[in-house]
């Protein structure tokens, strides 16, 4: 039985949120610019031994316009631009501050989703978003501010991630290991030359090893199940899945750098847990069309798309390679996935 995609961001937030409080000492250290390559560049390392294993490695300059288009402005957006923001706001203010305004992403996301992607929410998904933004809020009582500019470069953060999240959720023809291996690859290379060549590098081995472990599981691991969830949920439902990273990250910060957490922490857990279940029981289903397509991505047989023909393929098992699909008209119930991208009133 294939994992729930819903399980696979619930990991996938747990992993990204112990990264606030980590990068939070290795900062004494390295720049953010430093810090950003290692941590890509761990990713990258991490999830090379099985990027080829699924279905053989696949260069990103064959990719065709629209997927090319799509992978490059994940990399510059989410693993250039939006790392450096974020560790630069993390440097002047505390990683529990820094955790809370994460749940800015959620935001991004359902916006930039909403506007300009096709990813509409119905309303019980909204109140979801309603729900995990009052948490967020919640949580942020009585935390004191952290600085207007630190608000503002982890706001800014956010928005990248936001966008890098719907067009990752986008890519065909590129495994999630394999989206994440060329992102870690290109983005730390180009970050940490950056650092390089604005700062003196002066952190130890030890140090410069710790920055690449924690990339290795809190951002090769953590996107590689983001990307398998978005791909079957949708960006937006994946990442208000994924808004419980904050939470993660406040918790690891109180155990590992002994910042204090209140009552308030305990209610606004509470209401993680409701947003994302109004999330899971929202119900979508409409005539919809699906014209002729071909593409590559991973998929399974016991679905209502993937009805091409395999002699001795187990329909329950997921795998990848090229296929066409005919065009149908059909009603079931569906998330804004690689199959379901068109317009509809929510």
């Amino acid at each position: 039985m294939a994992t729930h995609p819903a399980f696979l961001a619930f990991i996938s937030a747990a992993l990204f949120g112990a990264a606030t409080p980590a990068s939070k000492g290795l900062l004494a250290d390295l720049s953010p610019f430093q810090l950003a390559g290692l941590l890509y560049l761990g990713a990258a390392l991490g999830v090379a031994p099985v990027a080829g294993l699924s279905q053989g490695w696949r260069m990103p300059w064959r990719l065709n316009p629209a997927n090319r288009w799509r992978l490059w402005g994940a990399v510059l957006a989410g693993g250039v631009a939006g790392p450096v923001l974020l560790l630069a706001g993390l440097r002047v203010a505390s990683a529990a501050s820094v955790s809370l305004w994460l749940n800015l992403e959620l935001v991004a996301t359902a916006v930039l989703g909403h506007a300009f992607f096709r990813d509409h929410l119905t309303r019980y998904g909204w109140l979801g978003v309603a729900v995990t933004l009052l948490a967020a809020t919640t949580l942020s009582v009585g935390s004191g501010s952290a600085g207007i500019l630190a608000g503002l470069l982890v706001l800014l953060a956010c928005c990248c991630w936001g966008l890098d999240n719907h067009l990752t959720a986008l890519i065909d023809g590129l495994s999630p290991s394999q989206s994440t291996f060329w992102k870690g690859l290109v983005a730390g290379s180009v970050s940490l030359a950056i650092g390089l060549t604005l700062h003196p590098f002066t952190a130890t081995g030890f140090i410069a090893l710790g920055a690449v472990v924690v990339g290795i599981w809190s951002y090769g691991a953590s996107i590689t199940l983001y990307i398998h969830a978005a791909q079957r949920l949708g960006a937006t439902r994946s990442q208000i899945i994924f808004s419980t990273a904050p939470f993660f990250g406040l918790l690891l910060s109180a155990a590992l750098l002994g910042e204090k957490l209140h009552g308030l922490h305990l209610f606004a857990a509470l209401l993680f847990v409701v947003g994302i279940a109004l999330l899971m029981i929202e119900s979508h289903a409409h005539t919809h069309d699906h014209t002729a397509l071909s593409h590559d991505h991973r998929h399974r047989h016991d679905d209502r798309h993937h009805t091409h023909d395999h002699h001795g393929v187990d329909p329950t098992v997921e795998h990848t390679h090229w296929h066409d699909h005919d065009p149908v008209t059909h009603v079931h119930a569906h998330w804004p996935d690689l199959h379901h991208r068109h317009g509809h009133n929510a």
